[in-house]
């Protein structure tokens, strides 16, 4: 499995490239009033409006330092319960990752390991793998929206979604 790397503050952190659908430079965001601090803002790509999240606001507390490297990360998002078939009325959801450091790529070679702690407010940060620089872990993007993200979603979006998922969001 092929991983893209990227870091919050000195922590690396990888996506599956199989979910990533364009890496794109840091441009200016439209901010949405009384939203979350980790929400970044929205974004047109190619047509369509897109939420950011600010991963190192998300993980860390403190937002994304504007390197030269500092990257949006487009990705499908699908949900963890979404079917995977290729209907189309299912189709994933854009969602903007911003991070600092998007860089490298890294041909996954062991396994994830369990991190031995895991913490309820972060469902979306799974295994970790090591490698000569030291830990990486895996952020799991399906997991990224539940529960509070997931009004951040378009309705046609929300839509798709279970209904139990929808009410742990509200």
């Amino acid at each position: 499995m092929l991983l893209l790397l990227f870091y919050t503050g000195d922590e690396r952190y990888a996506l599956e490239c199989q979910r990533v659908v364009e890496v794109v430079s840091l441009i200016d965001l439209k901010k949405l009033p009384h939203a979350p601090e980790y929400v970044a803002g929205l974004f047109n790509y190619r047509g369509q409006i897109v939420p950011v999240i600010d991963l190192c606001f998300l993980i860390q507390g403190t937002p994304c330092r504007r390197y030269l490297s500092t990257r949006i990360i487009i990705v499908n998002y699908q949900g963890s319960n979404a079917d995977t078939s290729s209907s189309s009325q299912n189709q994933p959801q854009l969602v903007g990752l911003m991070a600092e450091r998007v860089t490298d790529t890294l041909k996954k070679t062991g396994d994830f390991v369990a991190p031995g702690i895991v913490v309820d407010t972060t469902p979306y940060l799974g295994g970790i793998l090591t490698d000569e620089n030291g830990m990486i872990q895996l952020v799991q993007i399906d997991r990224l929206l539940e529960p509070q993200l997931i009004n951040l979603l378009p309705p046609e979006a929300k839509a798709e979604l279970p209904v139990s998922r929808l009410k742990a969001a509200e």
